[in-house]
């Protein structure tokens, strides 16, 4: 069902949104014969359920069949097109704050938080801040956006190369980087 035929939710993108993320969602012609069911429906329902938090399953029926934007939503992440329009927007970001593109310099940060039982094997003690949990290690630029995210067990304390505190465990996952 087009996004059009149905009660906008306050996920769905606006218009202007919707113009500037379709370059990267395009993967294939609107007109190839997989497609069955409209991108933008699709990704107003990719939307919704990462601002509801809302399990797959759920998915209100006027949105395509929850496994259909599920397929769409793991070529996209493997594409790499979420990376993509985060790194451009980014750049547009500074641009329009008079800054170069590209960040000249960026500050790292990160925090200790508890973890549940069930992840157990990201846990760990952090002897500085006394807390057994994850290691949440963040870089920014100056401006405070985003340029990457690193979770790691929480007695990981430096993730520089050759500074001796690297997460030897190899159990850290980058969740956005870029470029």
């Amino acid at each position: 069902m087009a996004a059009a035929m149905r009660k906008p939710y306050p996920s769905d993108v606006s218009d202007e949104e919707w113009h500037f993320v379709l370059p990267y969602l395009t993967l294939m012609r609107a007109d190839a014969p997989q497609r069955r069911h409209d991108l933008r429906a699709v990704f107003d329902a990719l939307c919704w359920v990462v601002r509801t938090g809302a399990q797959w399953d759920y998915l209100p029926h006027e949105f395509p069949p929850h496994s259909a934007v599920y397929q769409q939503a793991r070529r996209w992440i493997a594409a790499g097109v979420f990376a993509a329009m985060v790194h451009d927007l980014r750049a547009l970001l500074r641009v329009a704050a008079g800054r170069e593109p590209e960040p000249t310099a960026v500050i790292l940060d990160s925090r200790t938080l508890p973890s549940t039982p069930m992840r157990g094997d990201r846990a760990a003690y952090d002897g500085a801040k006394r807390k057994r949990g994850s290691k949440i290690h963040v870089v920014v630029d100056t401006l405070g956006h985003l340029l990457a995210l690193r979770v790691t067990p929480a007695d990981a304390q430096c993730l520089v190369p050759g500074c001796g505190g690297e997460d030897r465990r190899g159990s850290g996952a980058v969740l956005v980087a870029s470029g």
